[in-house]
């Protein structure tokens, strides 16, 4: 059976484009040509736009740093940085209309891992992209009355000359706009991406100790006690009516059994031991054995990536598997996993009924979100009739560069499998 789907290349990944010959205006001549007219266009505006930017700046957020003494101080600053932001969005749009500047749109501020009114607050208020924006309009003030003037004037008495005038101002209002309204540097905006990761990995990682915690208390240590207080009463029994002593220990001996196996359930759902010795493709044909519907596994690697990944990997297939036997309504599925360059790939698909999203309930973003801690991507594709495609990734790390040097027995082998699980 071929697969369902080919596999996707790694996403392409926005790289800014440098500042190149294009960038610059042509050389400044005695004539005035388009050029020249949109830069004295520009100094001209300057004053008006300056003056507005720095009145917003001054009313709005010195206001709210006032106000920050008060519970509604946080809100309004938040609310002037916000608009900051918009006002460096119209200074980049003019100014690559005026004067031709490129500088690309500072990314959105990271909406994963803020959840709740008050992280989001926080991060809009730390926000650098806005106060670089606050700082180039304050100093736009001063820098303004004087563009015009100069604009102004030349019009008149430095008519021969103005080109070259105005040439040497507007270079001054281009390093303005790139030096304070290009966005945020990789390592910042890498900076800020890891502090809502953070959030999310230690969320997950409590909410799985509290889900070990839970089903120990609640399966193995019950059983356990039963099977004290079964043995207690066996023991008391044994001298005066060993018959029902025999049944009270073949009773206990039940539980035992039962406690083993809710043990075992328990371990495979921290890490399953077939994970470890035999890798993803044994590991998801086990899971795929006990979905409700034939789902075709396909692992098509040349080795196997680091630990932490492999496990990642697993629980997403596994989570999503479930997923497909309680809601889809399939008949059938079929799970891929390959490498790509440095990305390892899932895609999980079933012809069940769709209308799958990460806002459906089903745990899927829980998912998105500890995929996105790692940097992870995961797309849901499922319209309302089917069929539902899943498509997870993760980093790719070598087996040999993770900490625990790849322990296992089946490290380095080749684990190309295909089967019906």
């Amino acid at each position: 059976m071929t697969e369902p789907f080919p596999p996707p290349g790694p996403p392409a990944t926005a790289v800014p484009e440098p500042a190149g010959p294009d960038d610059r205006p042509p050389p400044a001549r005695f004539a005035y040509d388009a050029h020249t007219w949109k830069e004295i266009a520009h100094l001209l505006a300057n004053l008006p736009v300056s003056l507005i930017g720095f009145v917003y700046v001054v009313t709005t957020l010195f206001t709210g740093l006032g106000l920050t003494v008060t519970v509604i101080g946080f809100p309004v600053l938040a609310a002037a940085l916000t608009g900051a932001r918009l006002l460096g969005r119209l200074e980049r749009a003019r100014a690559r209309k005026l004067l031709g500047v490129r500088v690309d749109e500072p990314s959105r501020l990271p909406s994963r891992g803020a959840n709740g009114f008050w992280p989001r607050l926080w991060m809009a208020v730390k926000d650098p992209v806005a106060w670089r924006t606050v700082l180039y309009q304050l100093i736009r003030l001063p820098w303004g009355v004087l563009t015009f003037t100069v604009a102004l004037t030349g019009l008149f008495v430095l008519w021969p000359v103005l080109p070259f005038v105005v040439r040497g101002l507007t270079n001054a209002d281009r390093a303005m706009v790139r030096g304070l309204l290009s966005p945020s540097d990789e390592l910042e905006r890498r900076i800020a991406e890891l502090e809502s990761d953070r959030g999310v990995v230690v969320d997950t990682a409590a909410a799985d100790l509290r889900r070990i915690e839970r089903d120990l208390h609640d399966g193995a240590q019950a059983r356990l006690v039963n099977l004290a207080m079964g043995l207690g009463l066996a023991k008391e029994k044994l001298l005066e009516d060993p018959d029902v002593a025999a049944t009270m220990v073949e009773e206990a001996h039940g539980e035992v059994k039962l406690a083993l196996q809710e043990l075992r359930d328990l371990a495979r759902g921290i890490h399953p031991a077939v994970l470890t010795d035999r890798g993803l493709d044994a590991a998801l044909s086990s899971v795929a054995s006990r979905c409700t519907v034939p789902v075709k596994v396909t692992v098509d690697l040349d080795e196997r990536p680091a630990a932490a990944i492999e496990g990642i990997a697993y629980f997403t297939v596994s989570e999503l598997l479930q997923n497909v036997s309680k809601h889809s309504g399939a008949r059938t599925a079929a799970v891929d996993v390959w490498r790509s360059e440095d990305r390892l790939f899932m895609q999980v698909w079933d012809d069940g009924g769709g209308g799958a999203s990460l806002d459906g309930g089903s745990g899927m973003r829980g998912l998105a979100d500890r995929l996105g801690a790692v940097d992870g991507l995961f797309v849901v594709d499922s319209p309302e009739g089917g069929p539902t495609t899943v498509t997870a990734e993760l980093p790719w790390r070598d087996r040999s560069d993770a900490p625990d040097g790849g322990a296992g027995p089946a490290q380095g082998a080749s684990v190309r499998g295909r089967g019906w699980g």
